[in-house]
């Protein structure tokens, strides 16, 4: 069974960084890979296309380096199933988001454990990926690599916030990050990721999780991390490739098209 880098970073105390990909191209997957500045790639599949042969191409891809992992960011339905299956292509790691009740944590941490008296898992034998589809499936090292993947959880609901220690209190959850956007929303703030309201309940999430042995995440711009730091944050996921692309798009097609545009007036055309 191959190592979970991020679970050994998390038992060792030490710091990770990821990014986002919205792509399933494995040579995405390879390009972060080959910087050697990330532990790991975060695809985001609540918001992407994809089917289950992309999901072990993009398990092969991950593969190609040592110190590196994978995670997939699901959204609340069909939460089991896709957990179940990204694991067992080979993303070795599992964000949960939408979750409000301790039932929903509980649920997320049982999808990808296995399904043994000791550990209390949904997962049985099965003849996937991680465990090389023949050799090791229902084994011992597969039950230990089901308990090493790390349950990351989106707080992003009102009801997740009020109920915040019962829901990390839950045997197995290993990292939570705070979603500013869907908490404003459920707090009748669309759109506003900034206000007072908002930055209170993102500190509080973050000091409750150090409080109770959780690593909190966060995701920001370099030039913000500072701020994180201070806060004791050393778990973060940095820029997603859809943005990068647009950004880039926006920027440099802006300054070719005024250059296109004054050719074009100094020439009465």
């Amino acid at each position: 069974m191959r190592k979970n880098h991020l679970r050994e970073l998390l038992k060792a105390g030490r710091p990770s960084l990821g990014t986002h990909l919205l792509s399933s191209w494995p040579s995405i997957v390879e390009l972060v890979g080959r910087t050697g500045h990330f532990d790991y790639v975060e695809f985001v599949a609540e918001y992407a296309p994809f089917d289950l042969y992309a999901l072990e191409n993009l398990g092969r891809a991950i593969e190609l380096f040592d110190d590196f992992s994978g995670m997939i960011k699901i959204e609340q339905e069909p939460r089991t199933h896709l957990a179940t299956r990204a694991v067992g292509a080979g993303i070795q790691n599992v964000l949960f988001s939408d979750v409000r009740t301790v039932a929903d944590v509980e649920e997320s941490v049982r999808s990808v454990r296995a399904e043994t008296p000791q550990t209390g898992g949904m997962q049985g034998f099965a003849l996937r990926r991680d465990v090389g589809l023949v050799f090791e499936p229902g084994s011992p090292a597969y039950v230990q690599a089901l308990e090493d993947v790390v349950v990351g959880l989106m707080i992003e609901k009102k009801e997740a916030v009020n109920d915040l220690p019962a829901l990390l209190a839950v045997r197995g959850v290993d990292l939570v990050q705070f979603g500013p956007g869907d908490y404003a929303m459920s707090i009748g703030l669309p759109g506003q990721r900034d206000h007072p309201a908002v930055v209170e309940a993102e500190e509080y999430v973050i000091k409750t999780a150090l409080q109770m042995g959780i690593a909190p995440r966060a995701e920001c711009k370099p030039t913000e991390i500072e701020r994180y730091l201070e806060m004791g944050v050393r778990n973060f996921c940095i820029g997603t490739d859809v943005r990068i692309l647009h950004e880039w798009w926006n920027v440099n097609g802006a300054q070719m098209r005024a250059s296109l545009e004054a050719v074009a007036a100094t020439q009465g055309g």
